[in-house]
């Protein structure tokens, strides 16, 4: 499976702040947003990923990120001159997808939540339509909203409906079959002139391809969009790894627990940023294994919490 992080846009919602920087660069407490979209990519087990961002942008996340190999990732970038609507990613992104299923996560969306890598590893296995992923919410007027029937099937994607059957909000994380590309290629754009991606959904809603996988009880997920949102995303990640011990969306963490790099290399990661706490922890991390851990003990130690 492919994997594409879709982080354009103008970011007018968090003005002045964005006026010089992309909002997926701004801190979510100890790291920049983008790192937490990435992480869930990687959790799922995807290591070859397209970023798309402004022409403006793209420069900015190549220094911060380079070719991924550093995670023992394939990053590859790709320009959206303007916002065209979320599904405009699978038509810019269509060579990157080849003949692969995709996955594609919003830069501003931040996911976490007990045994959340076991829960994308299950998902990813021989897609056949769409899977989406349902949170509840207390204003589901303000969100596309999956409607449901009595045996939790998903009948129905409604956008920011006025009296809403189901609080579940279709959050920024969408896995799909390589059906995407020709569908996205056909959509017409809509009244605003954007490829929405609630009209990809339909297609596959219509055709009895479309999952909904409720993201239940104890997660967590947030749209970083808004000032007060940000905020609350940095307050959030703050109590967490205060209280537990251990960072959320470590990309040096994640890529050595996963197996993508071994310990010895995330260790050299974390010496490169010696000089902060994060950096610290990736060096204790690794250096409080004492050996090799096996990549199997990754989702046990998610279920403890970790992400």
């Amino acid at each position: 499976m492919k994997g594409i992080v879709l982080a354009g846009g103008y970011g007018t919602r968090l003005h002045p702040i964005t006026l010089g920087v992309s909002k997926h660069l701004l801190p979510v407490y100890d790291k920049p947003m983008i790192y937490y979209p990435l992480s869930v990519l990687m959790l799922a087990g995807i290591t070859d990923i397209k970023i798309i961002s402004s022409p403006d942008d793209l420069p900015l996340f190549q220094r911060l990120l380079r070719d991924g190999s550093q995670f023992g990732l394939s990053l590859s970038y790709a320009e959206q001159d303007k916002p065209r609507g979320l599904a405009d990613a699978f038509r810019i992104g269509a060579d990157h997808i080849g003949d692969d299923s995709v996955a594609l996560v919003l830069g501003d969306n931040i996911f976490h939540g007990p045994g959340f890598s076991d829960l994308l590893q299950r998902s990813v296995v021989d897609i056949d339509g769409c899977v989406l992923f349902g949170y509840p919410v207390r204003d589901p007027e303000r969100y596309g909203v999956g409607e449901v029937d009595a045996r939790g099937r998903l009948v129905e994607l409604v956008e920011k409906p006025a009296q809403p059957r189901s609080n579940l909000a279709i959050t920024g994380l969408y896995l799909y079959d390589n059906e995407v590309v020709e569908i996205a290629r056909d959509l017409q754009p809509s009244a605003r002139g954007e490829l929405e991606i609630t009209d990809v959904n339909r297609v596959y809603l219509q055709r009895g391809k479309a999952e909904l996988v409720s993201l239940g009880r104890g997660f967590v997920w947030l749209d970083t969009g808004t000032h007060d949102a940000l905020t609350e995303a940095s307050q959030y990640v703050q109590i967490m790894e205060h209280r537990q011990g251990v960072r959320v969306a470590c990309l040096e963490e994640i890529a050595w627990r996963m197996g993508f790099i071994d310990q010895e290399a995330c260790h050299r990661l974390g010496r490169q940023l010696a000089k902060s706490p994060y950096g610290q922890y990736v060096m204790e991390v690794t250096a409080a294994a004492g050996g090799p851990v096996a990549v199997t003990n990754w989702p046990a130690a998610v279920r403890r919490g970790r992400q």
